[in-house]
This record gives C-alpha cells, sequence and structure tokens, in this order.
C-alpha cells in the first residue's frame, strides 16, 4: 500500500495515513512513522485530549491524569536517556544498540520480552500501532497509557470498575515494580496527586487542570498482585537522609560470559582505581522507572537514585563498584553516578529543594569518604562528559541541562564554584552567570521554551547577538549551533574554566573547541576571575589531539595478558589549534580496569601507563591532552 501525500490535501492525508498506521503498522517503517508526524504534526497534549481517551478506554480522567503528571508533569519527553520512557505517559522501550557500560570492546544482547517495564511494545500490541507512533505522538501515547491502565484493571479487579476509588490496584501495577514499597508508595503519590489536584501550563501554553478530589483508594484491589517485602538496609549514606538499599541487577545473561550486565565488581580505590568524579544525572523519567531498569536486564545502573518529591535516596551499586551510568568507560572507572527523578527539558519542575539538598548531604559525604575535591572539575553534569569515539560523542547525553542550578547547589556544599577564589589578572574565566537572572529561549522538540533561569551561556562566532552561535567540528561541522536545548556544540555552562582570548567592548572571547567563543559579559557579570594551569600546544606542533579518556599507552599492557581487541580505545575526537590555550586539571596518569566477564575478579586487572594527561574543558564537554603535547604557560599559585 502506497499513498502519495503530496498528490491529496494535508488533512486527506493525514486522515488515510494515520488511519493505515493504526491498522496496518508493519508496513511502515520508523522514518515512515516520523514522516506522518512531521506531515500532519504532532497534536498537543490537552484538557480535553485526556477527556477524550479516558472516555475511550474507560480509565477515570482523574486517574490517567495523575498517573501521567507523576510520570511526567505533563509534558511530552523524547526518552533521550539510558533510563527514560517516552511521551507524556512515560512508556518505556529498551535500547537494543545501547550500553552505558562506554566499552567499545564490551559485548551483549538483550533480551526482553519478558521484561515487564518495557511498556511501550505492550501498548502499542493493545493498540494495534507501531510502537514508533507512540513515541512521537502525544495523543497515541496517552491512549497507549490508557490501554495498559484497563488492561492492569481487568487484571486486578474483573473489569473497568466505575470508582476511581477502584483503580488503585491498575496505578500500583503502572509503577512496574515488583517491590512491594516501591510501588505501593508510587500508587500512594498518585492518589495523593488526586487528593491535591494540580495545575500547570504546558510550554505550548495550554493549560491542565485536575480538580482535587477526597478519593481513598481501595487498597484490597491490590492484595492479589505478586510483590516481594525486599527492604534491604545498610546503605552507604550520611546520617540524616532516608536512604535503602536495593541492589542493582548484576547476572549472565546467556551462555557468554561477556554478556552481563548491569554493573561491574571492582574494590576502589584498593584496587588502584581512585573515584575521581562524582557525576549529576538526570533519570529522564521518575525514580520508580530507574529503579525498575537497573533491576532488569538494561545494561544501565548507577550508585544512588534521588527522589525529587522528598529527597529520598535510593542506593543500588556500592561505591567501591563500578556502575554502567556514564556511556564512557574511562569516567565509569573514576565516578559515582547520582541520578535524579525528572527530566532535563522541565527541570525546574523536578530539581527540587528536597532534591538539591539531599544531593548536596550526599555528595558532601561521598568526597570527604574518597578524597573527591568539590570543586566543578571533578563535580560534573553527565552532559559534561566525552565519547570515546567521534560517533558516540556525538551521541552523548545532555543532561542535566541547562535548568540544573549549579550556583545553588554549590551553595548548598558550603563550596564555591571559584575555590581558587581567583585574580583579578589572571587568563582564566570562570563562567558564573547570575541563575536567576540568567534567562534563555530555548527550543525543544520544534517548540518554544519558556525564558527560564538557565546555568548556560550561548556562545557566538562574533562579539555580536546577530552573529551566527558558534559551530562544533563533531556535531554539526560548519553549520552554526543552535538554540535547541540539547545542543550543547554552542553553550558554556557554570563552573567551567576557560582561557580568556579578546575582550571587545561588553563581549568577551574565550578558546572553546577548537574556535574563539563570543558571549555577552557586560562589567564581567557573567564570568569570574580564575586560577590555575593554563597548557597549550608545545612550540612546533600546529595542533595536537583531545582525546575522551587518559587510557594508557599500548606498551603498558605488555605482560598483561590482555590481548589488543580487549584494550581500552578512546579515538581522536578534535584538535587543538597552536596558539589556543585551555585551563587545565593534572597531570593525572593514565590507567585502564580491564573488566569483560560475570563474577570473574580473577581476570580483572588494572592497567597503569607512563603516559600523563592534562584534563581540559575543551568545549562544554571534558577532554585530555597528553602531557607530552603541552607546554605550561602558566602554574598553579
Amino acid at each position: 500500500m502506497v499513498f502519495h501525500v503530496k498528490k491529496v490535501s494535508k488533512v486527506v492525508a493525514s486522515s488515510v495515513l494515520a488511519a493505515s498506521l493504526l491498522i496496518a503498522p508493519w508496513y511502515f517503517s520508523k522514518n515512515e512513522v516520523k514522516s506522518y508526524a512531521e506531515t500532519i504534526g504532532n497534536s498537543e497534549v490537552s484538557q480535553q485530549l485526556f477527556e477524550n481517551v479516558a472516555k475511550e478506554f474507560g480509565v477515570p480522567v482523574n486517574v490517567l491524569m495523575a498517573v501521567s503528571y507523576n510520570e511526567s508533569r505533563w509534558v511530552q519527553h523524547e526518552g533521550h536517556s539510558e533510563v527514560g520512557g517516552f511521551g507524556i505517559m512515560n512508556l518505556v522501550q529498551a535500547d537494543q544498540d545501547h550500553s552505558a557500560k562506554g566499552d567499545e570492546t564490551a559485548e551483549g544482547t538483550y533480551n526482553t520480552a519478558d521484561e515487564a517495564i518495557y511498556t511501550l511494545d505492550q501498548a502499542a500490541q493493545i493498540l494495534k500501532v507501531n510502537p514508533d507512533l507512540l513515541k512521537d505522538d502525544p495523543e497515541q501515547n496517552i491512549r497507549g497509557g490508557a490501554a495498559l491502565l484497563a488492561e492492569y484493571a481487568k487484571e486486578t479487579t474483573g473489569g473497568l470498575p466505575s470508582d476511581a476509588a477502584d483503580w488503585y490496584g491498575a496505578v500500583v501495577k503502572y509503577s512496574g515494580s515488583d517491590i512491594a514499597e516501591l510501588a505501593t508508595d508510587y500508587a500512594d503519590q498518585v492518589y495523593e496527586t488526586i487528593q491535591n489536584g494540580a495545575v500547570k501550563s504546558t510550554h505550548n501554553g495550554e493549560k491542565l487542570t485536575l480538580t482535587a478530589e477526597n478519593i481513598v483508594p481501595n487498597k484490597d484491589t491490590a492484595k492479589n498482585i505478586p510483590l516481594r517485602n525486599a527492604k534491604f538496609n545498610n546503605s552507604d549514606c550520611p546520617n540524616g537522609l532516608e536512604c535503602s538499599f536495593i541492589p542493582a541487577l548484576y547476572k549472565q545473561f546467556s551462555s557468554s560470559p561477556t554478556n552481563y550486565g548491569n554493573y561491574d565488581i571492582a574494590n576502589r580505590p584498593e584496587d588502584g582505581i581512585d573515584i575521581r568524579y562524582i557525576v549529576i544525572h538526570d533519570i529522564e523519567g521518575s525514580a520508580q522507572s530507574a529503579i525498575n531498569h537497573f533491576r532488569n536486564q538494561s545494561f544501565v545502573s548507577a550508585h544512588y537514585i534521588i527522589d525529587s518529591a522528598n529527597g529520598k535516596v535510593t542506593q543500588m551499586v556500592r561505591p567501591n563498584d563500578i556502575p554502567w551510568h556514564a556511556g564512557n568507560w574511562y569516567f565509569n572507572m573514576h565516578s559515582i553516578g547520582i541520578e535524579h527523578e525528572g527530566f532535563a527539558v522541565d527541570g525546574t519542575n523536578w530539581y527540587s529543594e528536597q532534591m538539591y539538598r539531599s544531593t548536596a548531604k550526599l555528595v558532601k559525604y561521598l568526597s570527604e569518604t574518597y578524597n573527591i575535591p568539590l570543586d566543578r572539575q571533578h563535580i560534573i553534569g553527565h552532559d559534561e562528559i566525552p565519547g570515546l569515539t567521534v560517533s558516540k560523542h556525538a551521541a552523548m547525553h545532555w543532561d542535566p541541562g541547562a535548568y540544573w542550578d549549579w550556583s545553588h547547589f554549590f551553595n548548598l556544599l558550603g563550596e564555591s564554584l571559584n575555590p581558587s577564589k581567583g585574580d583579578k589578572n589572571s587568563s582564566i574565566v570562570t563562567i558564573r552567570p547570575n541563575f536567576n537572572t540568567n534567562k534563555a529561549g530555548y527550543t525543544y522538540s520544534g517548540k518554544d521554551l519558556d525564558s527560564l533561569s538557565s546555568s548556560f551561556l550561548q556562545l557566538y562566532k562574533e562579539p555580536d547577538f546577530n552573529s551566527p552561535l558558534i559551530s562544533d567540528p563533531v556535531l554539526n561541522k560548519t553549520a552554526p549551533g543552535t538554540t535547541r536545548l540539547n545542543d550543547w556544540g554552542a553553550k558554556a555552562t557554570m563552573g567551567q574554566s576557560y582561557v580568556k582570548a579578546d575582550q571587545q567592548g561588553d563581549w568577551t572571547a574565550i578558546y572553546f573547541a577548537g574556535q574563539k567563543a563570543w558571549f555577552y559579559n557586560p562589567n564581567n557579570k557573567n564570568t569570574v576571575p580564575g586560577n590555575g594551569t593554563v597548557i597549550k600546544p608545545k612550540d612546533g606542533l600546529s595542533s595536537i589531539p583531545v582525546y575522551g579518556a587518559a587510557y594508557p599507552e599500548n606498551s603498558a599492557y605488555d605482560g598483561t595478558g590482555i590481548a589488543a581487541s580487549a584494550r581500552g580505545v578512546a579515538e581522536v575526537l578534535y584538535q587543538l589549534p597552536k596558539g589556543q590555550m585551555y585551563a587545565a586539571t593534572g597531570p593525572i596518569q593514565s590507567d585502564y580496569y580491564h573488566a569483560k566477564n560475570f563474577n570473574d575478579p580473577a581476570t580483572n586487572k588494572v592497567v597503569k601507563g607512563t603516559e600523563e594527561f592534562y584534563q581540559i574543558s575543551f568545549n562544554h564537554r571534558i577532554g585530555f591532552v597528553k602531557k607530552s603535547d603541552v607546554d605550561v604557560v602558566v602554574s598553579p599559585k
């Protein structure tokens, strides 16, 4: 069946094509579904849409809206994280091409047919539609969530109850958790939302209202759901935090010992692998979805998860072990990963004060325990981690994004974003706008976002707002950068330090991504003076390579028995040209942790190289340059 969309009206084409996608989704590829969405335009989230879908599936509209509110705060999302789902109902689909281990030599295969947490494909089967349609179209996404709730209601009550109180069991099942404490806590939060009500304007200006109703859930509807009482203690948390330990899955998934997940066993730092970084993530979903994901075959995990509503902490991997969270094995080796409930595009509604305070308390505890410096070279966002290859670098994630308030977070840590205190005569500047007044108009998924407070500064090719934004050599080659929220190529973030390259009136230029990048800086209101090491390419070199890891030289593997195909691989990501200078940390010794087999510590080896590297903020992301390639221009005072 072929449709020539351009030969008919948009309305007729959309009706015919949409009907075809619903009736015979197997005829259409992912690109054809995307073409459909672009042809007719994605439907917008609205009050009427919820009411229509609720009526269609026999789900009380307050239950449907409260579930959606707890999943997404009524905002459509694209599922760009390892953990996150798609759309306003946060329907989850496994990314079968992705492992957050970030080891280019790693193997692994998915077998998710029996995984209850992957709700997007289940919903698509019920609706008999192409799964990709549920990702791109808010209406179909809400229909998918409603269809699942209706199925769960039939399983728990035998029908579709008219009383919202009797949907408690269905909501428990929608949580996706098999742990009683977590599943019932999720359902309790949904019914609390119904009792308290909620009002919110979406990014497209639509006002959604859930009117408060005093509905007491009938918890007997969940009594036949098989749930486990699995409460784990002995968490690695400071006193004063509500913290529990629920272990992530550690399992071999096939006959091959290399096909396992979701983390690697180690003995950090006693085994010689220092814990150097703490990585701030957001989940792109609920805390519940992350816990479910890490407990299933997902090739993803993290040390800690922070709840938005109350700052509750769930630990899932011990700090001495290495979860797969960063998408870059070098950073996994050397970091502790903390996931935060929420979505980067809607961070102002998810990054709560309780969350900031719990995270700050946890980070201070981890810093003291593992001697991690409380500065922005070591307390970093996932969006600052590079890829190990050019292709992976371009696809690295961008959470926690522009709306994470680094200034407030460091105030809670009791530390300055610029602990050197700075030197007004220094060539180093630290990005430091006032978060509350630093407004930026970004776009996301083709929609204009409100001008919200932001930690980012846009970077231009010239000292002029009419100038194009700078282009990143990996992301967009020579095309100008954009104001898309997830386009990190032309954005500097709060706390990063660079070398000042020029000043013209109210505009400051820094060396960034191998070029001069300009940002508006009247009276230096967006920066503070820095201090520290400054490096440049050695005299006589036209440029030097920038890597995404500080891996050892090949000769370091001699005598280890580690095959060439199983060694750390980090491609050259960029070239740093002569005449440019960058703020640096280090030097640090190169190393690699060889961990390839399930539960086989005898084959795990730490390889130390003689090559040393400096860590730099090359662009929005961290880079590494060899000590042998650079001259030190300025040493720290």
